[in-house]
């Protein structure tokens, strides 16, 4: 490769082998090229049907040589139909002072009959014939003979770069000495496309990364808070009035209503974490007394994939105390019902922080009670609301008028905390402080 050709931006996949199929992959992804003032983590994002999720996100990270390390992608190809999958690959690099970068490309991968053979697969890369090296790139086509009846040793190597074929015919004569036949897997250059980065947006008008929706007449089957969480790492916990351990404040609901004390003190003031990992959303129980996941106990500090329909009981010990169900697997975020007596009194949106869910959005398996609810996600610091048929991003605040947007409940307003209905004291930096917003809610 020239000099010019080094500076191009582009991804280097190597390791796809397409004889796996019906099996899991792991391909190896190489940025390369990248300009001198990029920053040092540029963070890919993936959407593909061959992919868990429909999407995940990776980041390449700079070396202290100046190179970047490789990232892996993993994949399955059990069940899905042969023929070509693309995958659509976006990099982003923002470093401060400098105006963000963007860069993409697709991916197109072979997941071929179970039957094929490998030569159909294969097409039987390029060769070396002795010291003369035979090299097909750009999709071109090479047919390479070789003939042994001479006698002497035959040092064949076989290369193909970009969707190119080769034909390599070996006839060795009678008396030959033994042939030693290898293929390598299927590697190949990715130009990236720089795309072209709209001017800074303004500021969200109401940064937060928790909130609420305040339904104030719900009509049958609708909750009274959604509430909305976009954090790196969400805790879920027992309520507490003064100095909560959560950021997810759970109670028990009895036949009497709400109990803030009673069965609820039975639930860890930090009893499950719920974060994104590589594979989707997981959580990872870290209680005293334990999580059921579709009533069995995966272990303490496990994290366990997320999938849709699942139950989580909190507590292990005693049955009923809070029960949730995941309604809703988005590839930007998570939404969770309960399942116990507080069924219409809450449920909960679980954002990835600064993710796009992209538009239009791709399909994502949920039940029949999350396909009603908006379509939010969060970005800029902020909630948003995204029209699922004009692709119409409205931002949420106080003074937001939801009853315009779509999928909105009648008499629904945006509160600025994630717990209007009552007083939450948290404590920062020793000193007591009320993380409660002006608009406060009373039920």
């Amino acid at each position: 490769m020239d000099g010019g050709q080094a500076q191009r931006p582009h991804l280097h996949i190597s390791g796809f082998d397409p004889r796996a199929a019906g099996g899991r992959q792991a391909i190896k992804v190489e940025l390369r090229g990248m300009p001198a003032n990029c920053a040092p983590l540029v963070s890919m994002q993936l959407r593909s049907a061959l992919i868990a999720h429909g999407g995940a996100r990776h980041a390449f990270v700079r070396t202290m040589r100046g190179d970047w390390r490789p990232v892996f992608i993993e994949f399955s190809s059990r069940d899905k139909e042969h023929g070509q999958y693309q995958i659509d690959v976006e990099l982003n690099s923002e470093t401060a002072g400098h105006p963000a970068t963007r860069w993409a490309c697709t991916m197109v991968l072979l997941v071929p009959r179970a039957d094929a053979t490998l030569t159909e697969i294969h097409q039987i890369f390029l060769s070396t014939h002795k010291n003369v090296r035979v090299v097909a790139d750009d999709a071109s086509i090479a047919r390479v003979n070789a003939h042994g009846g001479g006698g002497g040793r035959l040092d064949i190597d076989v290369t193909a770069r970009n969707a190119s074929i080769a034909q390599l015919q070996l006839d060795a004569g009678a008396g030959a000495g033994k042939v030693d036949m290898g293929f390598s897997t299927i590697a190949w250059d990715e130009d990236l496309i720089e795309i072209d980065v709209p001017a800074q947006a303004a500021p969200h008008p109401h940064s937060s990364g928790s909130a609420c929706l305040v339904n104030a007449a719900p009509e049958a089957g609708a909750q009274r808070q959604v509430r909305l969480f976009a954090l790196d790492e969400c805790i879920l916990g027992r309520w507490e009035q003064y100095d909560p351990e959560a950021d997810v404040l759970l109670t028990h609901f009895g036949d009497d209503g709400q109990d803030r004390s009673g069965l609820t003190r039975r639930l860890s003031g930090r009893h499950a974490i719920l974060r994104r990992g590589r594979r989707g959303f997981e959580i990872e129980d870290v209680s005293r007394y334990g999580v059921l996941l579709d009533g069995v106990w995966p272990g303490k500090n496990t994290p366990v994939q997320l999938r849709l329909g699942m139950r989580i009981e909190l507590s292990a010990s005693i049955k009923g105390i809070v029960v949730l169900s995941v309604t809703a697997l988005m590839p930007h975020g998570v939404i969770m019902h309960r399942l116990d007596q507080g069924e219409f009194a809450e449920c909960f949106y679980f954002l990835e922080p600064g993710r796009h869910p992209g538009f239009p959005l791709a399909a994502f398996p949920r039940e029949a009670r999350a396909a009603v609810m908006p379509l939010l996600f969060h970005h800029a610091g902020g909630f948003w609301h995204l029209d699922p048929v004009t692709g119409a991003e409205t931002a949420l605040a106080p003074a937001t008028p939801l009853d315009r947007l779509s999928q909105f409940a009648r008499h629904t307003r945006f509160a600025s905390d994630p717990y209007p209905e009552c007083w939450i004291i948290r404590s920062q930096s020793g000193q007591l402080q009320k993380a409660l917003s002006q608009d406060m809610y009373t039920a």
